[in-house]
């Protein structure tokens, strides 16, 4: 994806945002009163507000250099998600064997990194495309590998390549702490001093984006 910039939002001002998953769900009440309901989205998409973690009139410098970076809507951005950003439980560290991510068939030589939302019988996969560097570690049979010996990543696309394809049926694993690809929603800010002074906050919305 060429219009995105592999650059991160300050975490700094995006640990007091708002926002999460949003989903579209297309409902028909039927004449029984009985309802159908469907969606067009496979995925989620989150949504935030960077405008109410700014605490200062550095903190709006900031966040107005990285606007014309980006060129408002323009180019993507990577953006922490304090609230979902590591395979495993926020009191935890990402280790090799928190998320499945696929099954070995002596041919698989690359997979894509995910997490796991379960609930009951029910689950989704997300694909997480934009790991942190350094961040991931992968089992094969329980075994773990490590990066550089067992495996690479691409972490503009969160791909991981085995130097070695995993042998049959055996279940490979993951640990990552990740970023969500995010871009402004906006083409416009509008900032005034006296404004924050009085303890309004600009309104900057940043919306995920499909890589």
């Amino acid at each position: 994806m060429t219009n995105f910039h592999e650059v991160r939002f300050p975490a700094g001002l995006s640990f007091g945002s708002v926002g999460g998953p949003e989903r579209r769900t297309e409902i028909v009440t039927l004449n029984s009163g009985f309802e159908e309901r469907n969606t067009p989205w496979q995925d989620a998409r989150r949504r935030y507000d960077a405008g109410v973690a700014m605490r200062s009139a550095d903190d709006l410098d900031t966040v107005l250099s990285f606007f014309e970076a980006r060129a408002g809507r323009l180019y993507g951005f990577r953006w922490k998600d304090w609230c979902d950003y590591k395979s495993c439980l926020p009191s935890r560290e990402p280790a090799f064997e928190d998320q499945e991510i696929g099954v070995g068939d002596n041919v698989l030589t690359e997979v894509q990194l995910c997490k796991n939302y379960v609930s009951g019988e029910t689950a989704y996969c997300r694909a997480v495309t934009k790991p942190i560097e350094g961040t991931v570690s992968i089992g094969v049979g329980g075994v773990e590998l490590f990066e550089g010996e067992g495996f690479s990543v691409d972490y503009s696309t969160g791909v991981v390549r085995f130097v070695e394809a995993p042998y049959e049926a055996a279940l490979i694993t993951a640990g990552f702490a990740f970023d969500v690809p995010v871009r402004f929603d906006t083409d416009r800010l509008e900032m005034s001093m006296a404004h924050f002074a009085a303890g309004n906050v600009p309104n900057i919305p940043v919306i995920e984006v499909r890589v």
